[in-house]
Protein backbone atom coordinates (compact mmCIF):
# COMPACT_ATOMS: atom_id res chain seq x y z
CA UNK A 1 0.00 0.00 0.00
CA UNK A 2 2.78 2.15 1.12
CA UNK A 3 5.30 3.08 -1.63
CA UNK A 4 8.30 4.87 -0.57
CA UNK A 5 9.77 7.25 -2.73
CA UNK A 6 13.26 8.42 -2.38
CA UNK A 7 14.02 11.56 -3.27
CA UNK A 8 17.92 11.43 -3.34
CA UNK A 9 18.55 14.40 -1.04
CA UNK A 10 21.66 15.79 -2.13
CA UNK A 11 22.39 12.66 -4.11
CA UNK A 12 22.44 10.33 -1.03
CA UNK A 13 19.87 7.51 -1.26
CA UNK A 14 18.03 7.08 2.38
CA UNK A 15 17.80 10.45 3.23
CA UNK A 16 14.64 11.67 2.45
CA UNK A 17 11.72 10.06 1.78
CA UNK A 18 8.00 10.97 0.22
CA UNK A 19 4.87 8.59 0.61
CA UNK A 20 2.80 7.41 -2.33
CA UNK A 21 -0.48 5.98 -1.49
CA UNK A 22 -2.34 4.65 -4.69
CA UNK A 23 -6.30 4.82 -3.31
CA UNK A 24 -9.81 3.80 -4.27
CA UNK A 25 -10.38 7.79 -5.28
CA UNK A 26 -6.78 8.29 -6.47
CA UNK A 27 -2.97 8.72 -5.40
CA UNK A 28 -2.25 10.77 -2.34
CA UNK A 29 1.05 11.96 -0.97
CA UNK A 30 2.04 12.16 2.42
CA UNK A 31 5.26 14.64 2.92
CA UNK A 32 6.86 16.18 -0.45
CA UNK A 33 10.82 16.82 0.58
CA UNK A 34 12.11 19.95 -0.04
CA UNK A 35 11.41 22.02 -3.37
CA UNK A 36 15.30 21.04 -3.90
CA UNK A 37 13.86 17.56 -4.51
CA UNK A 38 10.81 18.23 -6.33
CA UNK A 39 11.96 17.24 -10.41
CA UNK A 40 13.22 13.85 -8.33
CA UNK A 41 9.75 13.45 -7.32
CA UNK A 42 7.68 14.55 -10.22
CA UNK A 43 9.90 11.67 -12.01
CA UNK A 44 9.05 9.22 -9.97
CA UNK A 45 5.06 10.59 -10.05
CA UNK A 46 5.18 9.79 -13.44
CA UNK A 47 6.85 6.39 -13.40
CA UNK A 48 3.92 5.37 -11.91
CA UNK A 49 1.69 7.29 -14.76
CA UNK A 50 0.60 10.10 -12.97
CA UNK A 51 1.22 13.86 -12.96
CA UNK A 52 1.34 16.53 -10.10
CA UNK A 53 -1.89 17.01 -10.67
CA UNK A 54 -3.20 14.09 -9.67
CA UNK A 55 -2.83 14.61 -6.36
CA UNK A 56 -5.55 16.04 -4.75
CA UNK A 57 -4.01 15.81 -0.91
CA UNK A 58 -1.33 16.22 0.53
CA UNK A 59 -0.78 14.96 4.52
CA UNK A 60 2.24 16.49 5.88
CA UNK A 61 3.62 15.67 9.42
CA UNK A 62 5.39 19.03 9.92
CA UNK A 63 6.42 21.92 7.80
CA UNK A 64 10.14 21.72 8.49
CA UNK A 65 11.65 22.31 5.12
CA UNK A 66 12.67 18.96 4.55
CA UNK A 67 9.33 17.77 5.35
CA UNK A 68 7.19 20.18 3.52
CA UNK A 69 9.41 22.63 1.50
CA UNK A 70 7.02 21.27 -1.77
CA UNK A 71 3.77 21.02 -0.68
CA UNK A 72 3.25 25.01 -2.17
CA UNK A 73 4.01 23.30 -5.92
CA UNK A 74 0.92 20.79 -5.12
CA UNK A 75 -1.07 23.33 -3.66
CA UNK A 76 -0.34 25.39 -6.97
CA UNK A 77 -1.70 22.57 -8.91
CA UNK A 78 -4.38 22.20 -7.13
CA UNK A 79 -3.82 20.05 -4.24
CA UNK A 80 -5.24 20.53 -0.62
CA UNK A 81 -2.37 20.64 1.97
CA UNK A 82 -3.61 18.66 5.72
CA UNK A 83 -1.13 20.08 8.39
CA UNK A 84 -1.11 20.62 11.96
CA UNK A 85 -3.26 23.54 12.91
CA UNK A 86 0.23 25.42 14.35
CA UNK A 87 1.46 25.28 10.77
CA UNK A 88 -1.07 26.80 8.87
CA UNK A 89 0.29 30.45 9.42
CA UNK A 90 3.64 29.39 8.75
CA UNK A 91 2.42 27.63 4.74
CA UNK A 92 -0.03 30.68 4.13
CA UNK A 93 3.10 33.20 4.72
CA UNK A 94 6.58 31.38 4.49
CA UNK A 95 8.58 34.35 5.00
CA UNK A 96 9.45 33.76 8.98
CA UNK A 97 9.98 30.64 8.27
CA UNK A 98 12.47 30.94 5.22
CA UNK A 99 14.13 33.97 7.12
CA UNK A 100 15.44 31.46 10.27
CA UNK A 101 16.53 28.99 7.77
CA UNK A 102 18.42 31.70 5.54
CA UNK A 103 19.95 32.67 8.87
CA UNK A 104 21.09 29.31 9.33
CA UNK A 105 22.14 27.64 6.02
CA UNK A 106 23.11 31.35 3.92
CA UNK A 107 24.46 30.82 0.52
CA UNK A 108 23.23 27.10 0.83
CA UNK A 109 19.33 27.54 0.84
CA UNK A 110 18.87 27.27 -2.66
CA UNK A 111 21.06 24.12 -3.08
CA UNK A 112 19.10 22.52 0.17
CA UNK A 113 16.07 23.36 0.11
CA UNK A 114 14.62 25.35 -3.10
CA UNK A 115 11.86 28.11 -2.61
CA UNK A 116 8.96 28.10 -0.73
CA UNK A 117 5.69 30.01 -1.84
CA UNK A 118 2.81 31.20 -0.10
CA UNK A 119 -0.39 28.51 -0.26
CA UNK A 120 -3.63 29.72 -0.07
CA UNK A 121 -5.60 29.59 3.18
CA UNK A 122 -8.57 28.09 1.42
CA UNK A 123 -6.52 24.92 0.61
CA UNK A 124 -4.80 24.44 3.70
CA UNK A 125 -6.94 22.06 5.51
CA UNK A 126 -6.00 22.47 9.51
CA UNK A 127 -6.24 18.70 11.12
CA UNK A 128 -7.11 18.12 14.43
CA UNK A 129 -5.55 15.87 17.23
CA UNK A 130 -7.08 12.21 16.37
CA UNK A 131 -9.06 13.74 13.67
CA UNK A 132 -9.49 11.50 10.75
CA UNK A 133 -9.63 11.96 6.93
CA UNK A 134 -11.39 9.36 4.96
CA UNK A 135 -10.52 8.62 1.01
CA UNK A 136 -11.83 5.79 -0.65
CA UNK A 137 -11.05 2.80 0.80
CA UNK A 138 -7.79 4.63 2.77
CA UNK A 139 -8.71 6.25 6.40
CA UNK A 140 -5.95 8.35 7.70
CA UNK A 141 -5.76 9.53 11.37
CA UNK A 142 -3.65 12.64 13.12
CA UNK A 143 -1.87 12.40 15.74
CA UNK A 144 -1.05 15.02 17.54
CA UNK A 145 3.17 14.22 18.42
CA UNK A 146 5.49 17.00 19.85
CA UNK A 147 8.59 16.99 21.05
CA UNK A 148 10.55 17.20 17.99
CA UNK A 149 8.34 20.17 16.88
CA UNK A 150 5.25 21.63 18.20
CA UNK A 151 3.39 21.26 15.00
CA UNK A 152 4.49 17.57 14.48
CA UNK A 153 1.48 15.08 13.19
CA UNK A 154 1.86 11.10 12.48
CA UNK A 155 -0.03 9.67 10.00
CA UNK A 156 -2.01 6.44 11.24
CA UNK A 157 -3.19 4.63 8.32
CA UNK A 158 -5.69 2.16 8.39
CA UNK A 159 -4.62 1.14 11.36
CA UNK A 160 -1.86 -0.63 11.87
CA UNK A 161 0.73 1.68 9.36
CA UNK A 162 2.11 4.78 10.72
CA UNK A 163 3.92 7.59 8.73
CA UNK A 164 5.66 9.29 11.27
CA UNK A 165 7.44 12.02 10.31
CA UNK A 166 10.59 12.52 13.02
CA UNK A 167 8.66 11.57 15.86
CA UNK A 168 10.25 7.99 15.59
CA UNK A 169 13.52 9.29 14.69
CA UNK A 170 16.33 8.78 11.92
CA UNK A 171 17.33 5.66 10.86
CA UNK A 172 19.15 4.45 7.48
CA UNK A 173 19.17 0.89 6.73
CA UNK A 174 19.78 -1.13 9.62
CA UNK A 175 21.95 0.86 11.48
CA UNK A 176 20.65 3.07 14.69
CA UNK A 177 17.93 5.25 15.35
CA UNK A 178 18.85 8.57 16.45
CA UNK A 179 16.49 11.65 17.45
CA UNK A 180 16.88 14.57 15.39
CA UNK A 181 16.99 17.60 17.83
CA UNK A 182 16.83 20.94 15.72
CA UNK A 183 15.70 23.79 17.37
CA UNK A 184 13.80 25.64 18.48
CA UNK A 185 10.81 23.24 19.76
CA UNK A 186 12.54 19.85 21.14
CA UNK A 187 10.81 18.95 24.45
CA UNK A 188 11.72 15.91 26.34
CA UNK A 189 9.07 15.47 28.30
CA UNK A 190 6.85 15.82 25.60
CA UNK A 191 8.45 13.86 23.14
CA UNK A 192 8.39 10.80 25.75
CA UNK A 193 4.64 11.64 26.09
CA UNK A 194 4.44 11.29 22.03
CA UNK A 195 5.78 7.59 22.05
CA UNK A 196 3.73 6.74 24.42
CA UNK A 197 0.72 7.66 22.31
CA UNK A 198 2.76 5.77 19.43
CA UNK A 199 3.21 2.52 22.07
CA UNK A 200 -0.70 2.76 22.40
CA UNK A 201 -1.37 2.12 18.69
CA UNK A 202 -1.73 -1.36 17.00
CA UNK A 203 1.08 -0.67 14.96
CA UNK A 204 2.55 -3.64 12.62
CA UNK A 205 4.67 -0.91 10.36
CA UNK A 206 6.28 2.19 10.81
CA UNK A 207 7.74 4.27 7.93
CA UNK A 208 10.15 6.79 8.57
CA UNK A 209 10.51 9.79 6.77
CA UNK A 210 14.46 9.17 7.79
CA UNK A 211 14.12 6.48 6.37
CA UNK A 212 11.69 3.87 5.27
CA UNK A 213 10.10 0.50 6.72
CA UNK A 214 10.03 -0.30 10.56
CA UNK A 215 8.52 -3.68 11.50
CA UNK A 216 9.62 -3.78 14.82
CA UNK A 217 7.91 -0.92 16.16
CA UNK A 218 7.95 -1.79 19.95
CA UNK A 219 11.85 -2.28 20.08
CA UNK A 220 12.46 0.66 17.60
CA UNK A 221 10.37 3.17 20.08
CA UNK A 222 12.06 2.33 22.82
CA UNK A 223 16.11 2.45 21.36
CA UNK A 224 14.68 6.11 20.33
CA UNK A 225 14.03 6.73 23.84
CA UNK A 226 16.81 5.73 24.90
CA UNK A 227 19.44 7.62 22.70
CA UNK A 228 16.99 10.58 23.18
CA UNK A 229 17.66 10.27 26.67
CA UNK A 230 21.10 9.80 26.18
CA UNK A 231 21.97 12.41 24.03
CA UNK A 232 19.93 15.21 26.12
CA UNK A 233 21.91 13.97 29.50
CA UNK A 234 25.19 14.16 27.67
CA UNK A 235 24.45 17.63 26.61
CA UNK A 236 23.50 18.75 30.17
CA UNK A 237 26.39 19.31 32.27
CA UNK A 238 27.78 20.75 28.85
CA UNK A 239 25.49 23.33 28.85
CA UNK A 240 25.62 24.29 32.89
CA UNK A 241 28.93 24.54 32.76
CA UNK A 242 28.63 27.27 29.93
CA UNK A 243 29.85 25.59 26.96
CA UNK A 244 28.96 27.46 23.62
CA UNK A 245 27.54 25.22 20.72
CA UNK A 246 30.00 25.95 18.52
CA UNK A 247 32.57 24.65 21.13
CA UNK A 248 30.57 21.58 21.83
CA UNK A 249 29.43 20.19 18.48
CA UNK A 250 32.99 18.94 17.22
CA UNK A 251 32.92 16.48 20.33
CA UNK A 252 28.94 15.72 19.81
CA UNK A 253 29.97 14.93 16.29
CA UNK A 254 32.77 12.57 17.54
CA UNK A 255 30.55 10.76 19.63
CA UNK A 256 27.53 10.27 17.93
CA UNK A 257 29.83 8.96 14.73
CA UNK A 258 31.17 6.42 17.29
CA UNK A 259 28.38 5.45 18.63
CA UNK A 260 27.15 4.53 14.84
CA UNK A 261 30.32 2.97 14.11
CA UNK A 262 30.19 0.81 17.37
CA UNK A 263 26.33 0.07 15.93
CA UNK A 264 27.51 -1.32 12.92
CA UNK A 265 27.11 1.50 10.67
CA UNK A 266 29.23 1.55 7.69
CA UNK A 267 31.36 4.44 7.12
CA UNK A 268 29.72 5.12 3.62
CA UNK A 269 26.78 5.39 5.71
CA UNK A 270 27.79 8.08 7.84
CA UNK A 271 27.27 11.09 5.62
CA UNK A 272 23.74 10.24 4.81
CA UNK A 273 22.70 10.28 8.64
CA UNK A 274 24.71 13.66 8.88
CA UNK A 275 22.30 14.68 5.69
CA UNK A 276 19.12 13.51 7.76
CA UNK A 277 19.97 14.83 10.87
CA UNK A 278 22.83 17.34 11.30
CA UNK A 279 24.42 17.13 14.56
CA UNK A 280 25.09 20.68 15.07
CA UNK A 281 21.90 20.81 14.94
CA UNK A 282 20.83 18.70 17.68
CA UNK A 283 22.88 20.59 20.01
CA UNK A 284 22.06 23.85 19.13
CA UNK A 285 18.40 22.09 20.00
CA UNK A 286 19.17 20.17 23.25
CA UNK A 287 21.04 22.87 24.45
CA UNK A 288 17.80 25.34 23.98
CA UNK A 289 15.98 22.69 25.55
CA UNK A 290 17.86 22.75 29.01
CA UNK A 291 18.18 26.24 28.88
CA UNK A 292 14.20 27.10 28.36
CA UNK A 293 13.55 24.06 31.19
CA UNK A 294 15.63 25.62 33.60
CA UNK A 295 13.99 29.27 32.45
CA UNK A 296 10.55 27.51 33.18
CA UNK A 297 11.39 25.85 36.41
CA UNK A 298 13.01 29.14 37.89
CA UNK A 299 9.50 31.10 37.02
CA UNK A 300 8.00 28.78 39.17
CA UNK A 301 10.05 28.88 42.07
Amino acid sequence: MIQVIDLNFLKASNAIAAFLIETSVGPILVETGPYSTFPELKKHLADKGYQVSDIKHVFLSHIHLDHAGAAWAFAEAGAFIHVHPKGIRHLADPSKLMDSATRIYGDMMDSLWGVMKAIPNNQLVETMDRQSVTLGDTKLTAWHTPGHAVHHIAWQVNDTILLAGDVAGVKIKNGMVVPPCPPPDINIEDWQNSLNVLRDLPLKQIYLTHYGLIENCAEHLDDLERILLDWANWIKPLWEAGRSPKEVVPEFQERVKQQLLDFGVSEADLPVYEAANPSWMSVTGLMRYWRKKAEREAEQG
